[in-house]
């Protein structure tokens, strides 16, 4: 369950930082390009590793204990936005092609993410550009609510595809750890005791 904890907050993580992007434009910038450099770990033998270091998730893990516990720390938005990722997740790993052309292109957005670094706007458009042609056709789309300025600029809605591919990103690490909807029916307690226990070690 501990695993499967850090995914999570990897995902609120990254719907969190999609929500920064539709309210104000922008995103902090050490959370995002921990979220977009797990597009990059290929091999990692860990799901801490995925992620560079538990302490990089300090937001996601933090906004996951809010989710759990109810009360004012709760987003019904970003819940809403991760249960549609997690939706999309299941029809996106089962699609015939997607999966494949993804990791091809990330393999070759990879060069461009070593030479420039993971948050610089050239690997956020491509990644965009991925994720409305291989992730978007998949459905179901997920729905940002935020600010019609901003969402109305190529370069934002850009990095907010970019993040939801990061989003993704967690979502399939949570499955393969062994995640399935019965952890928020039966299992909240023990991610929420999970969730602090990262806390506490990243502290």
């Amino acid at each position: 369950m501990k695993d499967r904890a850090l995914a999570l907050a990897g995902l609120l993580q990254a719907v969190q930082l999609v929500q920064q992007m539709a309210q104000t434009g922008q995103a902090e910038s050490a959370p995002l390009a921990a979220s977009i450099d797990s597009l990059f770990r290929f091999d990692a033998e860990t799901p801490e590793a995925v992620f560079d270091g538990a302490d990089k998730l300090r937001p996601g893990l933090e906004r996951l204990l809010g989710q759990l516990e109810g009360g004012a720390g709760r987003d019904a938005g970003l819940t809403r936005m991760a249960m549609t990722v997690l939706h999309l997740e299941r029809k996106f790993i089962a699609h015939a092609r997607a999966p494949g052309a993804v990791h091809e292109a990330l393999e070759d957005i990879a060069r461009q993410r070593g030479h420039f670094g993971p948050a610089h706007p050239t690997v956020l458009a491509r990644l965009g550009e991925l994720y409305a042609n291989e992730v978007s056709p998949v459905g179901p789309r997920v729905l940002v609510q935020g600010n019609p300025v901003y969402l109305g600029q190529p370069d934002v809605v850009g990095e907010v595809r970019a993040t939801l591919l990061a989003a993704l990103r967690a979502a399939v690490l949570w499955r393969q750890l062994g995640g399935s909807y019965w952890d928020f029916l039966l299992g909240r307690r023990a991610l929420a005791q999970a969730a602090r226990e990262w806390l506490a070690a990243t502290a």
